[in-house]
């Protein structure tokens, strides 16, 4: 039961007695993508651990973190969200709300192996054929991304850096439209999460060339690596949950422990893992260290970049 989780959590846990109360609400990113999928699975296993009703409202990037940083620190108001959180500040000036200070970090939820995949006209079956192509016709090419400073936004960025080439970005509403975008053929590729485009390749609507890991991942064995023929070259795309800066440990604590049980559940870490995606689910303690460590070394690499809204 509930209560006797909040019970054992010690000093400070009284101000969660009573928790949860009322509807809890995850805001995430435009549907269709892995943020939007692994949070309405997390939303229904908190709904049936907690006894409350979790619900997910999608409102989009920068504009879910803003609204979940402003939110009251009690618990009801949740982000989902991945990379963009801690890394749009170092693309766009500006931003409404500070990364460190204004959101509690509350677990590292999933793990997405980023792949690049093109539209199966492009005439590219591998990382060097597209890089060939790209400097064959420079500024022809393009890709889609959703939202600034996501994981397929600094991926394709990141790839163009180190390989000198020039594609054009085609901006769209999200990950969903992005992929609809490049199996109707508007755009020619993306570097998206495995699981946003996992039935498109597998119909062969689309065609997966590589995986931007450092290593073979066992989420994509038959791919091979980005860097194999761009050494060095490695994007990640990390989410998790978030509760606004100062709610109390102990309500941030019992959603960790929650959310981690629902993630580690057989039925769910098959499903995920068959949508290419891998269950972290860390400690609070342990996805603040990967927040400060990812700032760190990409905030370099895109002022390296000169990458900039």
């Amino acid at each position: 039961m509930v209560s006797a989780v909040v019970m054992s959590l010690g000093a400070g846990a009284a101000c969660a007695q009573n928790y949860p109360s009322k509807v809890i609400r995850i805001v995430t990113a435009a549907p269709g993508s892995n943020n939007d999928w692994a949070s309405r699975l997390i939303a229904q296993e908190l709904t049936r651990s907690l006894g409350q009703r979790v619900i997910v409202e999608n409102r989009g990037g920068g504009v879910a973190v803003e609204y979940a940083a402003k939110s009251p620190p009690d618990g009801y108001t949740l982000l989902f969200s991945g990379n963009t959180v801690w890394l749009l500040p170092f693309l766009r000036d500006n931003v409404p709300y500070d990364p460190v200070k204004d959101l509690a970090p509350v677990t590292l939820a999933i793990r997405s192996v980023i792949v690049i995949v093109v539209h199966p006209s492009l005439p590219v079956r591998s990382v060097r054929e597209l890089i060939a192509l790209a400097k064959a016709r420079p500024g022809e090419l393009n890709y889609a991304a959703g939202t600034i400073g996501g994981s397929p936004h600094l991926a394709a960025e990141f790839f163009k850096a180190m390989t000198g080439t020039d594609i054009v970005r085609v901006p769209y509403k999200g990950t969903g439209p992005s992929v609809t975008a490049l199996v109707g053929g508007e755009v020619h590729l993306m570097f998206p999460g495995l699981g946003s485009v996992a039935p498109h390749v597998k119909s062969g609507r689309l065609r997966a060339i590589a995986v931007a890991t450092t290593t073979p991942s066992v989420l994509a064995p038959s791919l091979p690596t980005i860097a194999a023929t761009v050494p060095g070259y490695e994007a990640l795309s990390i989410m998790g949950m978030f509760a606004p800066a100062k709610t109390p440990a102990s309500i941030v604590n019992l959603l960790q422990q929650e959310i981690a049980r629902g993630l580690n559940k057989p039925d769910v870490k098959e499903l995920l893992f068959n949508g290419g995606v891998e269950v972290i689910a860390s400690t609070p303690e342990e996805f603040a260290a990967t927040i400060k460590s990812d700032m760190t070394r990409l905030g370099k690499l895109i002022r390296a970049a000169g990458i900039h809204e």
